[in-house]
């Protein structure tokens, strides 16, 4: 009896010895992979693409740990991913493409085209004289040194015909850009277009005063915002990162078909979002840049090789190259989710 009552016990232990074991061989397979995230600007409207993979547990599926985290402006993504302290993030494609020229021993790439038409945009008052791009000569303009709308300036001349001498630029931080235009201290501003005229309108700024002129619309041919990623990264975690774009696909879709829902994601992480106003901004976004003819045809995130070739040209005509890019050199195909799954319906 006593022999048996051991040999039970000692069964048992040897199947709790053998789950435990089994527990921690399996470990390692479902251990969440850890990617830190940085987005360009602050928790707003068209942040919640990427707000609402996390919120409905999409990185969770595809076994990742996601944090996402605000940033300052265009450049600051890049520099963060260029370090390796972010693992991925979302910046101009454009900054990319020339941080990628003054530091080539950092070949951050591009993997998925958000914004296909860039928000880049010079948002004017009527009441001070601003209605189209040759109004901005002898004009103020307020443009933050480090924005990424002000850095295509260059080429928004040229392809306008502005006489750039004529333009007093007046080199302002981001917080008092709109208040500044809003109080009449300068005439136009540089910006991202839903972001720029929401928050003029906020102010209490009339709707028919603002005009914002979208560079996109008047001969500044780029791309915008993209998915950019830390090479080292996707050398030693190729899979982790086409899981993100997968995850980020389901939440963009899942944004387009209810942005009302999707913005709730940005609201709960902004304390002083008003959510009438995000949504607003995130509407723009997916009507201006995000869900353009061209995504419409040919599905999110891929890129026009010969379209980003020509961009690389037009930046090369305002920005002296050390070694012009190729567009295979820039933007990456491999980590996109099949052309089915991309389509935009």
């Amino acid at each position: 009896m006593n022999a048996l009552n051991i040999v039970g016990l000692g069964r048992t232990g040897i199947a709790a010895t053998i789950t435990a074991v089994a527990l921690l061989a399996t470990s390692p397979a479902t251990a969440q992979q850890a990617i830190k995230f940085s987005l360009d600007w602050k928790f707003e409207g068209p942040a919640a693409p990427f707000l609402v993979p996390l919120d409905k547990g999409y990185f969770k599926a595809e076994g990742l740990d996601v944090t996402i985290d605000t940033a300052g402006g265009s450049l600051e993504p890049l520099n963060r991913v260029a370090s390796g302290t972010y693992d991925m993030g979302f910046g101009d494609i454009n900054s990319l493409i020339k941080f990628r020229d003054a530091n080539p021993n950092v070949p951050i790439k591009a993997i998925f085209m958000v914004y296909n038409k860039p928000a880049f945009a010079i948002i004017g008052r009527k009441s001070r004289g601003v209605t189209k791009p040759k109004d901005l000569e002898g004009k103020k303009l307020g443009a933050p040194a480090p924005d990424g709308a002000f850095a295509q300036w260059k080429i928004f001349t040229q392809a306008n015909g502005i006489d750039a001498s004529k333009v007093t630029i007046e080199n302002v931080g981001f917080p008092v850009r709109e208040p500044m235009l809003a109080a009449g201290q300068v005439d136009a501003i540089t910006g991202f277009s839903f972001s720029s005229y929401i928050n003029l309108k906020d102010r209490g700024v009339p709707a028919d005063d603002i005009v914002v002129l979208l560079m996109a619309d008047y001969g500044v041919n780029l791309y915008g915002n993209t998915i950019i990623v830390n090479p080292k990264f996707a050398a030693e975690k190729p899979e982790a990162v086409k899981k993100f774009l997968n995850a980020f696909l389901k939440g963009l879709k899942d944004t387009v078909a209810s942005p009302a829902t999707a913005v709730d994601s940005v609201i709960k992480r902004n304390d002083v979002a008003k959510k009438p106003v995000e949504l607003e901004r995130l509407q723009m976004a997916l009507r201006d840049n995000i869900l353009t003819p061209e995504v419409k045809a040919n599905g999110f995130g891929a890129v026009d090789m010969a379209r980003l070739e020509k961009s690389i040209d037009q930046i090369a005509l305002t920005y002296t190259f050390k070694a012009k890019p190729k567009a295979a050199d820039i933007f990456d195909m491999s980590f996109l989710p099949a052309a089915a799954d991309r389509k935009a319906n």
